[in-house]
This record gives C-alpha cells, sequence and structure tokens, in this order.
C-alpha cells in the first residue's frame, strides 16, 4: 500500500495546471471471476465518481468495449468497408461464431441504492441518474456485469496468435470522459481512448496454474506466488485471488497465460520492471536481453521528459501488436531483436504520452503517437547507436503528401477515410511536428519545451495549444501560426532558390515561397575554395528569432508570410560560388527538395 499511499500525497485533484482547470475523478472497486474453460467472466464494479466540473450532470455513460466483437457492429462494418482495411481486423468479426464473440452487458446497477434506467447503445452505456450530481458532490455506481473475451482480433481477445490464452484490456464497464469539451461517448471502431483519472482496486479470480501481469501493484504475492513470492501460502482451492492496487491511472489491462516466465528486475529509481513471456525457446534468449535495455529505455525517457512517477512497469507478451497502458504493455514477442527493442521503446514511451500527459487520443492522436514515436526512435538511437533518428518520419510523411488522401490532424481519429492516412498522419507527420519545431525554436528550447511541459501538465488532459502556449513561454516566439497551418489544414512547405544574379563583387540571391505553409529559411552557401557560409531569415510572424550556439550565423532580416518572394546579396562573387543550398539541415519539412539546391557549373 505504500506505493498509493505515496502517489495520492504527491498527485492530488487539488492540483492543477492552471487556474480554472478541472478534470473528473473515478475510484473504482472491482471483483472478477474469469472462467478459464468458457472465456467468460462475471464481475461487480463499485465506481465512486466524483464532480470536478462547473455542471450539474443528469446523464452518465460507459464505454462497453467488448460489444464491438460482434458481427454487424460498428467495428466490424467500419472494418469492412473502409478502402483499406487493418489486415489484423478486415471481415473476420463478421465471420465469429456466438462462443467466439466478444460481450459485456450490465445486469444491474444503482446509484446511492437507487435504481437507476440505463440502456445499452452498443460499445456505449447510457445512464439516466436518479439523482443529479452536483458541481463538487461525488456519488457511487454500484454495477453487476458479465462478459465474454473474444477470439483475439484486435489489441484484446484469448488465445492470441502466439499463444497467449488472455490479453484483457478494454475489458470493463469504463466511465466516459465529461471534460470542458463535453461528454466522449465515442462509438468503438478499433482506434483511440480517452480516460478518466482515478484509483483502482481490482481482484481477479482465476484458474491457479494461471500467472497474472498488468497494472497496478499486486496487494497479496504470498497468496499468488508465481514469482512474486518466494513463500507461498498452500490452498487446495482451484483457483486463486489477485489483488491489485493502481493509484492515478485512467485505464486497467492485464493479461494472463498458465505458462508465463515471470522476471523481474530493479530498474532506475527502483522501478521494479517485470516480464512476462511464454516458455518458447525461440524467444527466450531475446526477451532475457530486453530486460536489461528495458532499463536503459526508462533511464532515457526520465532524464529527457521527466521521471516515471510510479515504482513498477510491465512488459508483457500478448495482444495483436503493441499496445500502451497504465505501468504496462501487452505485445507480440516473437520478433528480430531490433523489432522487440523498438515495440518495447515505443509502448513504454507512451508512459509518458498519453498515461501521464493524458490527451484525448480520439482528437488529438498526432500529440499521443507522434510525441511518442518522436522519443522512442531518439532512445533507439542513444541505446543501438542507429543514425538519422527522424528521417522515416519525414519520407513517410512526403509519400503521404504525393498520396493525394492527406486529411488534416485535426480529422477525429475513427474518421479518416485511410488507415495509411490514419497512420501516417498520427504517427509520421506528428513526430514531424516536434522534429520542426526544433528546427523554428532550436534543439535547446525543444528540449527545455517537453520538460516544463511534463512537469506542468503530467496527470492531466492537455490539449494542442498547451503545449504551443509551453513552447512559446520557453522559446519567446509566437507559434499560432505553426500549429494551425501544420495541424489544421494541409498545407505544405516549398521554398526555392528562384535567381542567383551577379551584382558587382556580390552575389544577389532571390529565394521564393511556393507552398503555402510559412517557415524560418536557413541558407547555406559554399564557395570554390571550400569555405562555408550560413544565412538565417527569420519568419516575421513568430515576432522572434532563434538562437545559434557554436555556429557562426549571418542574420538577416525577416520574412513576411504575404511575400512570395525574398531577396538578399552577399559578399561573395558570383565566380567564387559552388553551392547555394536551402533546409541544410533537412528539419523543415520542404515537400519539393528539387528547387532546394542551386549548383555552380
Amino acid at each position: 500500500m505504500k506505493h498509493l499511499i505515496l502517489l495520492l500525497c504527491a498527485f492530488s485533484f487539488a492540483q492543477s495546471p492552471y487556474a480554472g482547470y478541472w478534470q473528473q475523478e473515478v475510484d473504482y472497486v472491482m471483483n472478477i471471476h474469469m472462467d478459464v474453460e468458457t472465456f467468460r467472466y462475471s464481475g461487480t464494479q463499485q465506481l465512486t465518481y466524483t464532480n470536478h466540473s462547473p455542471d450539474t450532470l443528469s446523464q452518465v455513460f460507459y464505454h462497453l468495449y467488448f460489444n464491438a466483437f460482434q458481427p454487424g457492429s460498428d467495428m466490424d462494418i467500419r472494418s469492412r468497408t473502409i478502402k483499406d482495411p487493418d489486415p489484423r481486423v478486415g471481415d473476420r468479426i463478421s465471420k465469429l461464431n456466438d462462443d467466439e464473440i466478444g460481450f459485456l452487458h450490465v445486469s444491474d446497477l444503482e446509484q446511492d441504492g437507487l435504481a437507476v434506467a440505463y440502456e445499452e447503445e452498443e460499445t456505449v452505456l447510457v445512464v439516466e441518474l436518479a439523482t443529479p450530481l452536483l458541481p463538487g458532490d461525488s456519488t457511487v455506481l454500484d454495477m453487476v456485469f458479465e462478459g465474454q473475451v473474444p477470439v483475439q482480433v484486435r489489441r484484446s481477445g484469448r488465445n492470441n496468435k502466439e499463444g497467449v490464452d488472455l490479453s484483457m484490456t478494454q475489458w470493463y464497464p469504463k466511465l466516459v470522459e465529461y471534460d470542458k469539451d463535453g461528454w466522449h461517448p465515442n462509438p468503438y471502431v478499433g482506434r483511440e481512448f480517452h480516460g478518466v483519472w482515478g484509483d483502482f482496486d481490482v481482484s481477479i479470480t482465476i484458474d491457479r496454474n494461471f500467472v497474472i501481469g498488468g497494472t497496478g501493484y499486486l496487494q497479496n504475492p504470498k497468496e499468488v506466488g508465481h514469482g512474486y513470492a518466494k513463500k507461498v501460502k498452500k490452498s487446495k482451492s482451484k483457483t486463486l485471488t489477485w489483488r491489485f492496487v493502481a493509484p492515478m491511472v485512467h485505464d486497467f489491462a492485464w493479461a494472463a497465460d498458465p505458462d508465463f516466465i515471470h522476471d523481474m528486475i530493479l530498474g532506475p529509481n527502483d522501478v521494479e520492471l517485470h516480464f512476462f513471456y511464454l516458455n518458447n525457446p525461440d524467444i527466450l534468449e531475446k526477451w532475457k536481453q530486453l530486460q536489461g535495455d528495458t532499463a536503459k529505455m526508462l533511464a532515457f525517457f526520465n532524464e529527457n521528459i521527466g521521471e516515471y512517477p510510479y515504482k513498477q512497469y510491465s512488459v508483457i507478451q500478448g495482444g495483436d501488436g503493441g499496445m500502451e497502458y497504465p505501468m504496462c504493455t501487452l505485445i507480440t514477442g516473437e520478433r528480430e531483436y531490433k523489432s522487440l527493442f523498438g515495440v518495447t521503446a515505443h509502448e513504454l514511451a507512451h508512459s509518458w504520452f498519453h498515461h501521464l500527459l493524458g490527451t484525448n487520443e480520439a482528437k488529438y492522436a498526432w500529440m499521443d503517437e507522434g510525441f511518442t514515436s518522436f522519443y522512442d526512435m531518439l532512445c533507439e538511437s542513444a541505446i543501438l547507436g542507429t543514425d538519422e533518428p527522424y528521417s522515416s518520419f519525414y519520407s513517410r510523411y512526403y509519400r503521404l503528401v504525393n498520396s493525394g488522401v492527406e486529411e488534416p490532424l485535426t480529422t477525429h481519429a475513427d474518421r479518416f477515410q485511410y488507415n495509411f492516412a490514419y497512420g501516417i498522419a498520427s504517427y509520421s507527420k506528428g513526430a514531424v511536428f516536434l522534429a520542426q519545431l526544433g528546427y523554428i525554436i532550436g534543439a535547446d528550447n525543444l528540449r527545455k519545451t517537453i520538460k516544463r511541459y511534463y512537469e506542468v501538465f503530467k496527470f492531466s488532459h492537455p490539449t494542442p495549444n498547451d503545449f504551443k502556449r509551453i513552447a512559446e513561454k520557453v522559446s519567446g516566439m509566437q507559434l499560432e501560426w505553426y500549429l494551425n497551418d501544420w495541424v489544421r489544414t494541409t498545407n505544405t512547405i516549398d521554398y526555392g532558390v528562384q535567381q542567383v544574379e551577379e551584382k558587382g563583387q556580390k552575389t544577389k540571391i532571390t529565394l521564393g515561397r511556393i507552398g503555402n505553409l510559412p517557415m524560418p529559411v536557413e541558407v547555406y552557401v559554399e564557395t570554390i575554395d571550400g569555405s562555408t557560409f550560413y544565412y538565417y531569415i527569420p519568419l516575421r510572424m513568430m515576432l522572434g528569432e532563434k538562437s545559434f550556439f557554436n555556429q557562426e550565423v549571418t542574420k538577416l532580416s525577416d520574412w513576411s508570410w504575404a511575400n512570395p518572394t525574398y531577396q538578399f546579396e552577399i559578399e561573395n562573387p558570383l565566380a567564387d560560388i559552388k553551392i547555394i543550398q536551402l533546409n541544410p539541415t533537412g528539419l523543415k519539412a520542404d515537400v519539393n527538395p528539387n528547387n532546394d539546391i542551386y549548383m555552380i557549373e
């Protein structure tokens, strides 16, 4: 219990990132009984819901995610009608039999002892409160529910392709988030999430041979054993009850299998790093190697983002690829080592970007997936020594631009017309947002921005504007233009060298802005004798400029976005110039590099 007490003392709902901010609060107590023969489970849930909003609530909503895994569901229809379906889903849901589908049904629900009216709308439960919940008040919702674990299709399910029995994610009735934008009762079609911060106390009764790993701190290791404790209480019961407590999280996930190997090492700051994987000789050596590298990953993210506040994290073989949850991840484990490292680094980085900085993934997937991708590649580069961590993001972004199906990053995650467009936009274009921000404000200011962003907004629900304001305060620049054009439009960047002409003993250079997205411009000049010169043209809308450390740069007058051309002179005669190049670092996402270079023959 000490972990719970420490976190509750450190992070209370009284703290706010800024004046007027509020967020809702939930406390779950759940008791679950899992039948591993039928893959059905029953449970009770007592949920204490505190209304920190200024609004009186007469309704609440719950997510019932497992109802998506049925023929004819929104997820099934969406997968069969989208132009490029996820191959992990395809038409598989439409072919599930009654004993293979998933379901989650509520059989009883009371508010403070009074029966309430409720109705299932597929993956959403609509609840009419018996008593309206006033601002500042709390209410207790007692529920009885039952579920069936679907055959592994997407993220969650039973008997995944690598043989893990139970991947239990999105498995319980989960209260929908209510924030300043209102309720978010999104139907589940297989994409992103948004959750309410709170404490979980979850007891899972299951066949005694099964090993469980997941969210939270195990409270009874001596009763369950399985590598958690050397001394185990003897019992003739066919089942064991595992009790986990998770403070200040917005979801709870777990996985279970009778053949799990369970290893634990101490990582930085004495964080327990747990590993659960099958006894498959083809993967054992890789999963042993992964353990020390995971400790290095944790140290990297602690240093470059902010300290991980919990005292455990579990890497669990399961699911259908890689998916993040509080204090744990489920990943498929039969991979080449670089892939195993990469997916673990990505999901661990999500502990910061989504599980500590709890953005609404459905609305701002790029802040979650993009920021995570940016840091997991930096981590991989630092630990494995790979080069050019950003190059793949830029090349994928250019591929999206050239595809003709790009949509703005403001598009709701469920509404993208192509999975291809959603994936590249959220992951790669989101990562380029950060890399390019470093180009605009400077790498040092980017590092400071991320660290301050984490310190101010951890354990809250930041928005794009919250991040932008932190970057503005750190850099002293105005950045609304960047957030607007990069995120809310599909405008592209294209600057080119239009004309180079001799002017006495000097050279006059004319640059053009062809694309609609404005940017500061950097120009590299090399002469035939090998001398190099660097020029910096601030964008007037920034109302500020980047600092260059330990680099000789000539700062020119700023460039107004309304002017499509810009002229300047350099001291070198044209006959002495070998190369004039725009965007020498490659960090400005210029979609047409062909007009960036002027070479003197």
